[in-house]
């Protein structure tokens, strides 16, 4: 039995990743995947990306808020921007990961949180930034 998930996980997968991350991120990832990462980026598509972001149950945005609520409680700050970036194509709002930032406080640690609630404000602020200077 191979452990290889079937290629309509693989695809699904990418069409979600490029949904949430946008296309640019993901060309980026994929120029410069090389032999030694390229298992690790077909895990990610087919696992997170195939199967759970893929799932109906939840939307975009309910999984955009929780991820970086998890993202956030477990201290992995490029990651938690990254998916701050993706909230332009998942939905969730700033007042969403405000909500979630509560949430991480009361839950895994004020100063998680509060790291988090800076990378936030942060990314949000230079995405409103590039959104001005795209509308000029």
């Amino acid at each position: 039995m191979s452990d290889k998930a079937p290629p309509e996980r693989f695809d699904q997968g990418m069409a979600t990743r490029r949904a949430v991350l946008g296309d640019a991120h993901v060309d980026r990832a994929e120029a410069n995947k090389t032999a030694f990462d390229e298992p690790f980026q077909t895990l990610i598509t087919e696992a997170a990306w195939g199967h759970v972001w893929s799932r109906p149950d939840w939307t975009k945005r309910e999984r955009s808020i929780v991820t970086i609520a998890l993202l956030a409680a477990l201290g992995h700050h490029e990651e938690v921007a990254m998916h701050v970036r993706a909230t332009a194509n998942t939905g969730a709002t700033p007042e969403d990961l405000r909500e979630a930032m509560l949430h991480v406080a009361v839950y895994a640690g004020v100063p998680a949180a509060n790291t988090a609630i800076r990378i936030i404000k942060n990314t949000l602020a230079k995405m409103d930034d590039a959104s001005r200077k795209d509308s000029e």
